[in-house]
């Protein structure tokens, strides 16, 4: 006969299996996540700045969520798909660095445009690159639009040694379609941005004068005057190791001192020594703790097209320039040169070309015996071309992964190319229409700019650890104010089902979001985004209210849902308690 104590004991047991086993999920069911006291959950430490990112999270700053205004929807529950977000497992503090943008001198006026600063306020960049890539290195910041430099040759030799017009561009120009560098000093003024300036190395090989190099690093360094502590950021030329650039191969019957016809990574790193020590004089000059990149080759090369000099430019410059260079600078196109690439490809290359860069720029450092330092992407975009994918919502999709993956990987910096470029029927890179396309004004947006408006809008200022699923990445952030942020990327071609499940965190009453979805126009490279069912008012584009458009939101009390569109995306922040 069982006694009393013994008979509540078996009655206490049967009664937890029995709620043990009710509270076990079947498989495709929502998942309640346990309820957490508040005073068990050990905050996240943040971990040492790596040393790709270093200086560039001197700026970091700490955010605060505002809750938006909303609409109250109803969230489907069926069948989803679980994305764990671990609140306190934190991946690195997020430099601002990383939301650049490149402008360019062909862009035009830009200072009083209202429709252009309007924009860019809102995206708020934090750092703008000037005056553009290839053109860098033809470009004199000083001179009247037309008038060279007396050493400076009529034409320079392109890659097969043929004398050429290198279509020379001038920083004091009055010319209405181009950019003036004191615009452009304007511009970044009124918009509060911070600039990176990409001096003329070019000139340090074609130019005709008996000590060229000491000629274009003067040049740099009384730009570094001039600039008078108006910019931090400056590196030193563009993609010198490629054969398309100016410079790279020079005529060497009218040098003068005995440079050898092609570039060489240790030639630069000789010359690179001799630009930064003029520019870090005239900085101290001005009272200007500047910071100066070197060009780097950002994979292996192993292409047959490309040349000796690409293939060795690493070495030669990584163990020739003494660590004189505070940062390395890549630039990366992601997808194949010039292909039609489709939608996978394109989402497939932003995931995995981040981390393939900076594990190899940091071995390679590492292997030459160089320290390593921050790592910057200041040129990033797609080749894919022949079906408008750069001007398309996939587009914008492929950038939200891009920065992802770059806060992920811990970059210092990463600037899209560009803010405008020309439409050559959709192969634009440009981030605004330069008025050239069919039916759209200039400056209109891309889908690009509004995924990446609102990424910023609602990411946190930590990047912590987040698994998605096969179809859906996700990346997610936590704010200093104690809410977490989730953006959930679709690449499949049908919606999406998602249940967040937040570890270590402990959730408030309410989430907001904001979804993402091309239109139904050009296949899968729709010219159009979606914003919580808002769209263009014409034929390409995003809502014209995207800065006033409602969250949609929900209430947390049976878990967090989401429905991530195909081919589209949801960005979140979910309320602390």
């Amino acid at each position: 006969m069982l006694h009393n104590s013994q008979y509540i004991f078996k009655i206490t047991l049967l009664f937890a299996l029995v709620l043990s086993y009710s509270c076990q999920s079947k498989e495709n069911e929502p998942v309640t996540p346990p309820v957490t006291a508040l005073d068990s959950i050990t905050p996240g430490v943040d971990p040492a700045t790596a040393n790709t990112i270093g200086f560039f999270l001197d700026g970091w700053q700490p955010k605060t969520f505002t809750p938006p205004s909303y609409d109250q929807v109803t969230v489907s529950t069926s069948q989803p798909s679980v994305v764990t977000v671990d609140a306190t497992s934190i991946i690195t503090k997020i430099p601002l660095s990383v939301f650049g943008h490149n402008a360019n001198m062909w862009m035009g006026p830009v200072a009083d445009n209202a429709n252009f600063l309007t924009a860019i306020n809102n995206l708020q960049p934090h750092i703008i690159r000037f005056p553009g890539g290839s053109a860098s290195d033809a470009y004199f910041w000083n001179a009247k639009q037309g008038i060279n430099p007396a050493d400076a040759p009529y034409k320079i030799f392109n890659a097969d040694g043929v004398a050429t017009d290198p279509g020379y561009n001038y920083g004091m120009t009055d010319a209405n379609w181009q950019c003036s560098l004191d615009n452009y000093y304007k511009m970044i003024s009124k918009t509060n941005n911070k600039g990176i300036i990409t001096v003329n190395y070019g000139y340090a090989r074609y130019g005709t004068g008996k000590n060229p190099v000491a000629t274009a690093a003067h040049l740099a360094a009384d730009w570094v005057r001039y600039d008078n502590n108006r910019t931090q950021l400056w590196e030193i030329g563009n993609e010198n190791f490629g054969n398309w650039e100016w410079g790279y191969r020079i005529n060497t019957a009218t040098n003068q001192d005995n440079q050898p016809e092609l570039l060489t990574g240790a030639l630069y790193a000789q010359h690179f020594q001799v630009f930064a020590d003029s520019m870090r004089k005239a900085a101290k000059e001005v009272g200007n703790n500047i910071r100066i990149g070197a060009v780097t080759v950002e994979s292996p090369a192993t292409e047959s097209w490309q040349t000796v000099c690409l293939k060795t430019w690493n070495t030669g410059m990584m163990t020739g320039i003494n660590n004189k260079a505070d940062f390395y600078v890549v630039h990366s196109y992601f997808t194949p040169y010039n292909e039609n690439s489709s939608s996978s490809v394109i989402l497939s290359a932003a995931v995995s070309v981040p981390r393939t860069i900076i594990n190899y720029v940091t071995q390679t450092l590492q292997s030459n015996g160089a320290s390593v330092k921050p790592i910057v992407m200041d040129e990033w975009n797609m080749f894919a071309q022949g079906s408008k994918q750069q001007v398309s919502n996939i587009g914008g999709l492929f950038a939200v992964l891009v920065m992802g993956e770059a806060i992920t990987n811990k970059f210092g910096m990463a600037t899209r190319w560009d803010l405008l470029n020309g439409w050559s029927n959709g192969d634009d890179m440009g981030l605004f229409s330069a008025g050239d396309e069919p039916g759209i004004d200039k400056w209109n947006p891309r889908p690009a700019f509004y995924y990446l408006y609102f990424l910023q809008k609602m990411l946190g200022d930590r990047m912590v650890t987040a698994t998605g699923t096969s179809n859906v990445k996700a990346y997610a952030s936590t704010y200093s104010s104690g809410q977490v942020n989730a953006n959930l990327v679709n690449s499949g071609t049908t919606a999406v089902n998602v249940q967040l499940d937040i570890k270590n965190f402990n959730k408030g009453s309410r989430y907001y979001w904001y979804s993402f979805q091309g239109g139904t126009d050009n296949a899968e490279f729709s010219r159009q985004v979606i914003i919580n069912g808002a769209g263009p008012s014409v034929v390409a584009g995003g809502p014209g209210n995207y800065s006033s458009l409602k969250a949609r939101s929900a209430t947390i009390t049976n878990g967090i849902f989401v429905t991530v569109p195909a081919r589209g995306a949801v960005m979140m922040v979910i309320d602390k308690k």
